[in-house]
């Protein structure tokens, strides 16, 4: 039988938690994007209460996490989880691994009477999507994601008002 744990990473995890972005943006053919270094994992996640990382292992390995960090909804008026970032290692999926993070994010909501777990899916990615909307997430068609980086956020950013 397999011993399946989730604990919460800490900065000593940085290192672990990196290979993990990397893994994912591998799935996501996006590694060319990732440029966070360990340190940075280090230096601007973990200290604030402004989320957590969770590390599932069996039999001792980590084998996948989920980094998450809290957000609001003036509707609600009550704070959320913003699920980052969910990825388990090829070989280990099927197991219920997916599951049993997004559970414990969903126990960590009700615990912390949090009004909404969330978070966003490639929309190519069919296996996750049905993953999803077979545990009753339902997907928000009506909303779209926009984005600030790089050179835009800069000169959105310096400009004189």
């Amino acid at each position: 039988m397999n011993d399946i744990k989730i604990r919460f990473a800490d900065s000593t995890d940085a290192a672990t938690v990196l290979y993990f972005i990397k893994e994912l943006a591998e799935y996501e053919e996006m590694a060319d994007l990732v440029v966070a270094t360990e340190e940075d994992i280090k230096n601007n996640f973990f200290g604030e209460n402004i989320g957590g990382v969770l590390i599932l292992s069996e039999n001792g390995r980590d084998v996948g996490f989920a980094i998450y960090f809290y957000s609001f909804s003036t509707f609600l008026g009550k704070r959320g989880i913003h699920l980052e970032d969910l990825f388990v290692l090829p070989e280990y999926r099927g197991r219920g691994y997916g599951k049993a993070l997004l559970e414990r994010l969903a126990e960590i909501c009700v615990k912390e009477d949090l009004g909404r777990l969330e978070w966003n899916c490639l929309d190519w990615n069919t296996p996750s999507i049905k993953f999803y909307r077979s545990l009753g997430a339902e997907m928000l068609d009506e909303w779209l994601n926009f984005r600030l980086s790089g050179e835009a956020l800069k000169e959105l950013g310096t400009k004189e008002n």
